[in-house]
């Protein structure tokens, strides 16, 4: 079977573009969680920022929230 070519007619030597290459160390599960963790946190924070900058914002915003949930069925 003939190697793949790209576009250029050179034959490919490398892995797809954009798909990441294996790490040689893959993080651990607890390594990925206290990330997610600190995301999460800063995320929180940040909508807790807004809020107390745009209060009439963040109230238009929570009555929208309730609205779906009144409004929502099975």
């Amino acid at each position: 079977m003939a190697e793949p070519k790209n576009t250029a007619g050179r034959t490919r030597t490398g892995p797809e573009p954009g798909v990441p290459e294996p790490e040689q160390d893959p993080e651990t599960d607890a390594e990925r969680r206290r990330r997610r963790a600190q995301f999460l946190r800063e995320l929180h924070e940040a909508k807790a920022l807004r809020d107390r900058v745009q209060p009439r914002r963040a109230r238009a915003a929570r009555m929208r929230q309730a609205m779906r949930m009144r409004t929502f069925r099975w």
